[in-house]
């Protein structure tokens, strides 16, 4: 509960950076992981005795795709797309990637998924669908909230692809261990995307604001969160475990009511609702893997 009441809250505090100052997607980025990196280093010293096999040079090739996809370009597109849509949305947007890592199954098995889990996906969508209408709504239907719904389902979808990716690693190295290592190679990614095509001259210039915000997204929403997962994996299952992200939408919705004022509508609620039933009916068979995606990239 302490995980996915964490990983909520990222939403809330890259909003709140937002509102602090001037700064841009990118800008937010690397303080974040610039914070993020002695603590991701921290949880690959935890995890030493988690996974002792030896590296082969295709685990560290799949380590730094894994660290591209995960938590480089997908949190890079959702940084994006949370200036233009609320937190509330985001979070339901990125809920959906189990209907897409099924679609991404599809397509390689060449199967099309049972009659219960192509249910499921359509009450997922529907659900979204309600949840897309309030947010337009409430911006009266500016192609801004299209521009930000974008970002994040290609968020979602990297974040997909990065979910099928981890079964070739983790039973090798461990959740923990892949979590801290993948998580060290997006830093170094993002920094050095940063300072080769940011500006690190404004970084004297932020609000303490941005400053605060990225702090706390890096240790409460990033590392901190990383831990707790893997600790309660070890102690009642991947699946048991994973099971606990359901809140994570939810508890950003009314996070979101609370810290910034967004309002919360009976259409929202419904969508909710919808997204959340749809991804509770997928096929166990969906969230077999569990073990790495709760751990290593529910941070996004």
């Amino acid at each position: 509960m302490l995980s996915a009441a964490s990983f909520a809250l990222k939403a809330i505090f890259v909003k709140l950076a937002y509102a602090a100052g001037p700064v841009d997607a990118l800008t937010l980025l690397a303080i974040r992981m610039g914070f993020a990196l002695p603590l991701f280093l921290g949880l690959s010293y935890l995890s030493r005795h988690h996974g002792q096999t030896r590296l082969t040079t295709g685990d560290v090739c799949r380590i730094w795709l894994l660290a591209l996809l995960g938590y480089y370009l997908s949190s890079l597109f959702d940084f994006y797309g949370l200036k233009y849509i609320s937190s509330g949305l985001e979070r339901l947007i990125l809920y959906i990637y189990p209907t897409l890592v099924l679609v991404f199954q599809a397509c390689i098995s060449r199967r099309l998924p049972g009659g219960r889990t192509m249910q499921a996906m359509g009450i997922c969508y529907a659900g979204l669908g309600i949840a897309f209408v309030h947010d337009l709504s409430q911006t009266g239907y500016s192609t801004q909230v299209l521009s930000g719904v974008a970002w994040v389902f290609t968020s979602a979808v990297t974040y997909a692809l990065y979910y099928l990716g981890t079964g070739a690693v983790v039973g090798r190295i461990g959740s923990m261990r892949l979590a801290g290592l993948a998580g060290c190679a997006s830093c170094v990614m993002v920094l050095i995307h940063f300072l080769l095509f940011g500006h690190p001259a404004v970084l004297p210039q932020l609000p303490a604001g941005v400053w605060v915000n990225g702090a706390l997204m890096a240790l409460l929403s990033t590392a901190l969160p990383v831990y707790w997962m893997s600790l309660a994996i070890q102690r009642m299952g991947a699946t048991q475990a994973a099971a606990f992200g359901s809140l994570g939408p939810v508890l950003t919705v009314f996070a979101s009511w609370m810290l910034l004022h967004e309002p919360i509508s009976y259409l929202q609620l419904g969508g909710l609702g919808l997204v959340i039933f749809g991804v509770a009916r997928l096929k166990p068979g969906a969230r077999a893997k569990k073990e790495a995606a709760p751990v290593a990239a529910r941070a996004v």
